[in-house]
């Protein structure tokens, strides 16, 4: 099991720094795109592996996705996955996109 652990883990570098040069890119691209991040479980890999574009508000995220720009973020991740070597059927079927929710200002809420 400690081989696995040490080979997800390389995945995971990896992948952090092919979708941190994407990340940057769509930053200067993309109106209103404000940073993404990536969920997985490495025991059900790479099926459960998605990647989460977060914008600033809902219209330039329906602007985003209306417009070649949701070709644009597609072709990135895909770019970034195919530098770590994560080979998959459809890159669509790994992407979310959401809005930034402000922090609500109590305790206890809000990252």
């Amino acid at each position: 099991m400690a081989s696995s652990k040490r080979k997800y883990a390389g995945i995971e570098r990896e992948l952090i720094r092919t979708l941190t040069i994407a990340c940057e890119t769509a930053k200067s691209e993309i109106v209103g795109f404000q940073w993404l991040t990536h969920d997985v479980d490495y025991e059900q890999f790479p099926q459960s592996l998605v990647v989460t574009w977060m914008f600033d508000t809902e219209a330039n995220k329906a602007r985003a996705l209306a417009s070649s720009d949701k070709t644009r973020m597609l072709a990135l991740t895909l770019a970034a996955f195919d530098e770590v070597g994560i080979s998959v059927s459809s890159v669509a079927a790994h992407i979310a996109f959401s809005v930034e929710q402000p922090a609500r200002g109590k305790r206890g809420q809000g990252h």
